[in-house]
């Protein structure tokens, strides 16, 4: 994996729904230029390039001129990274949630096996 901060600027890249969908755009296309996809959509190709370029600075998408244009096409390998750190750390609550069944498990088993004290009605 390449880090922690590759991984912060994916996800600081998805948290915004406008990216994601740009992104899906691009993916359907297989490359798209800034003023392709804001023909398609309600704002000015100079905010679409804005998102575009957020998106290949975090890894996302890669940027390749082609005279005075742009092409962006998805990059999957910042999202591998994202979905890697995602199943470690699921992977990690799922240990964790274990020990605490164990545990709760055995604690439930050794109450249910001590005697009440003499003289004591339930």
């Amino acid at each position: 994996m390449h880090g922690a901060g590759r991984v912060d600027r994916v996800f600081a890249a998805l948290g915004d729904p406008g990216r994601r969908s740009l992104i899906e755009a691009v993916a359907e296309r297989g490359t798209a230029t800034a003023t392709e996809l804001a023909a398609e959509l309600p704002v000015t190709r100079q905010a679409v390039a804005k998102q575009l370029w957020a998106l290949a600075d975090s890894g996302l998408l890669r940027a390749t001129r082609a005279g005075r244009e742009t092409r962006y096409e998805v990059t999957p390998a910042p999202l591998e990274d994202a979905v890697e750190w995602m199943v470690s750390v699921g992977a990690a609550w799922d240990d964790r949630l274990a020990a605490l069944r164990r545990s709760l498990g055995s604690y439930g088993k050794s109450r249910s096996t001590r005697q009440p004290p003499e003289g004591s009605r339930s």
